[in-house]
């Protein structure tokens, strides 16, 4: 368990940095339009989607004495590190040089990302046979995922806070982290990777991959639910700064740290889900999880901002008006935080399942499509992303220590920003629990196995 959590930390800490400072970055350092910023966005996941289904076929195909997976890993974890670094330096340039750039570098990045997470991820089905345990694992891997990405904004929190033009010394850290952390999770998993159950090798051509999916009703469920979910958890976190800062008013030195109450409350939130979908199951789990998550979108879109000339210790004093409206912003992160976390393992933990129904069981595949289908659905929610700010009439900034300094936004804008904060999310996660009605209860089930 200790060593299969940590094998989520690399690439959870890569996408956490990712999903909440990219587009930030992009628009701030970088001095990219948001059409621009979302258009790479969008590139970086497409392409993080059509790689997958190659590199699952591989790595079901591949034969050493340490299973099919870990070899990948291994060879997949110092580009990672690297490239991840890579991502935050700002080239010199035009617009267009700079896009150039970021394009080779995301393509680099993940591929390496891919190359690390899909053969591991695939391993949650291939270790074991039971349920019960495979919910486990799942919430050993996300709980390693959250805690590195935790790490990961803490780290940025404390860098950034004196200024963006740090990103690339935070690039450097989390890098080393990434790829030090991928393998001693390889090194740990060794012994267990070698008697995990092997996948049938046999050629299968795009065709026949996707004809053996589309046959799977159960696969197809929960696509459709990994798909909404993350798609709302991704727009989210993609514009989670600049709503804190240029709708909420958030002052910088705050502002950084604001990200880390929800990856705790995620956090814990994925320990209680854990517990939950154990004794109650999964669906209902995801219900009630969902349900909080919707609520917390509502408020988010509601919140009234903090005033321009509110003061650190004003934030923080509750006999007050501001303190107030930051202690209401805090606890809608932590409601939001909580019920996410569903996100993370749901999907997952329901995925042993379908793959089950498939007689020969080819995890690598499965595990391919899931994450292809979820990202291209990513890709095109950052893009809408870029595209409504655009039309809004967001404008990015460059070299601005904060960009509340250097803009004010028109109000189109920024209800934009409150709309992808809030409403569009909690459409997606509404839908979500919608597809999942006709799951099976697996609850008298479990509570067989726990007997």
């Amino acid at each position: 368990m200790l060593s299969y959590g940590l094998g989520d930390a690399g690439t959870g800490l890569a996408a956490t940095q990712l999903g909440f400072y990219l587009f930030p970055f992009f628009t701030g350092s970088a001095g990219l339009p948001a059409v621009v910023a979302g258009s790479l966005l969008m590139v970086i996941k497409v392409w993080d989607a059509i790689n997958d289904p190659l590199i699952g076929w591989m790595s079901d195909h591949t034969k050493t004495r340490w299973g099919p997976r870990l070899p990948w890993m291994i060879g997949a974890a110092a580009p990672l590190g690297i490239t991840l670094a890579s991502m935050w330096w700002v080239p010199p340039g035009d617009t267009s040089q700079k896009y150039f750039y970021y394009v080779i570098m995301a393509v680099l990045l993940m591929t390496a990302y891919t190359c690390v997470n899909l053969p591991y991820a695939a391993l949650s089905t291939e270790l074991t046979e039971e349920t019960s345990i495979r919910t486990r694992l799942n919430a050993a891997r996300f709980t390693g995922s959250i805690l590195a990405g935790l790490s990961g904004l803490i780290i940025a929190a404390k860098i950034l806070s004196s200024g963006s033009a740090n990103y690339f010394s935070m690039g450097r850290a989390t890098g080393a982290i990434a790829t030090i952390a991928t393998l001693f999770s390889c090194w740990g998993l060794a012994p267990f990777a070698k008697k995990a159950r092997k996948p049938i090798n046999q050629r299968e051509s795009f065709k026949l991959q996707l004809q053996r999916i589309l046959k799977n009703d159960r696969f197809l469920q929960v696509i459709g639910l990994y798909l909404l979910l993350w798609c709302g958890l991704q727009l989210m976190q993609t514009v989670s700064l600049i709503y804190l800062e240029q709708v909420m008013k958030v002052p910088i030195e705050i502002s950084k740290w604001i990200p880390i109450p929800f990856q705790i409350s995620a956090l814990l939130g994925l320990q209680v889900w854990s517990f939950y979908s154990n004794k109650f199951g999964r669906v209902s789990a995801l219900y009630w999880g969902g349900g909080l998550w919707i609520i917390a979108c509502i408020f988010a879109m509601f919140l009234p901002p903090l005033s321009l000339n509110a003061t650190a210790t004003s934030l923080f004093a509750i006999n007050n008006l501001e303190g107030l409206k930051m202690i209401a912003l805090i606890t809608t992160i932590l409601l939001v935080g909580f019920g996410a976390s569903t996100a993370y393992l749901i999907p997952w933990s329901l995925l042993p399942d379908a793959i089950d129904r498939d007689p020969e069981k080819p995890a690598g595949i499965y595990t391919a499509w899931m994450v292809l289908i979820q990202k291209l659905g990513i890709g095109l929610s950052v893009q809408l992303l870029g595209l409504l700010l655009s039309l809004a009439g967001y404008q990015s900034a460059q070299n601005c220590r904060e960009l509340t300094e250097c803009l004010e936004q028109p109000n189109t804008a920024l209800v934009t920003i409150r709309i992808c904060m809030g409403l569009i999310p909690a459409v997606l996660v509404g839908l979500g629990m919608l597809i999942m009605r006709s799951w099976p209860d697996k609850r008298n089930q479990l509570k067989e196995t726990y007997s």
